[in-house]
């Protein structure tokens, strides 16, 4: 896996299925009714003039439904995005602009070079925040590896820039046949989950008669 297995709006291929768009365009009044208010302010009394005047501009966004976006590079798939809504906040929205948000959960698949399902991550809730290169699985997080290992946690963030996973909530390892279970405080990764720093695991692990040393998602 590279970067670009999970860098939304970039040069890859994408595909979204069952589009719906709702664009919200601020209309920006608000100032205005405000100033309207000083000139009629005996006829209002201060609790009127105070819930107007906290009256949020809504935020530019686009929401799709049903997203299905595949990633490839050199017209080979690297990954498979799956959502119930994927929403995409706009330069207007301060503090959120260029984030993809998705607040129903979403799934994605990641492929080797020749096709084969490497491990695929699930969430309650992600979003990934364009301008950081930065990627958040929230709630009910599941990365699945091709072994059949398997990691939990209530958070996991991925790093474009650095080419890492880590969090910093207790996380669960849980090796394949049942050969092991590890749980820490937090984490850092490799993609691939060949270098695992943990803090504060503990666990259990059998060997196998290949090795005797853990080795997870392998």
């Amino acid at each position: 896996m590279d970067s670009t297995s999970m860098t939304f709006g970039s040069k890859e291929e994408v595909m979204i299925n069952s589009m719906y768009i709702r664009k919200h365009i601020a209309p920006l009044l608000s100032f205005s009714i405000i100033g309207f208010l000083l000139f009629t302010a005996c006829e209002n009394d201060m609790k009127d003039i105070k819930a107007i005047e906290n009256i949020q501009a809504e935020e530019a966004v686009d929401t799709y439904k049903d997203v299905r976006i595949i990633y490839s590079d050199s017209a080979i798939v690297k990954a498979q995005l799956t959502g119930p809504e994927m929403k995409i906040y706009h330069d207007t929205t301060a503090g959120r602009n260029n984030n993809y948000e998705f607040e129903k959960g979403l799934q994605i698949i990641f492929f080797d070079e020749q096709g084969k399902e490497t491990q695929r991550i699930k969430s309650d809730y992600g979003i990934q925040k364009a301008k950081e290169g930065i990627t958040e699985f929230h709630k009910n997080v599941v990365i699945t590896m091709a072994d059949g290992s398997i990691i939990k946690s209530e958070e996991i963030i991925y790093d474009e820039n650095q080419k890492i996973y880590y969090n910093n909530a207790p996380i669960t390892f849980e090796f394949k046949d049942n050969r092991g279970s590890f749980q820490a405080s937090s984490f850092r990764s490799d993609l691939d989950f060949r270098n695992i720093e943990a803090q504060e695991m503990s666990g259990f692990y059998i060997p196998s008669n290949k090795s005797a040393l853990p080795s997870f998602g392998q």
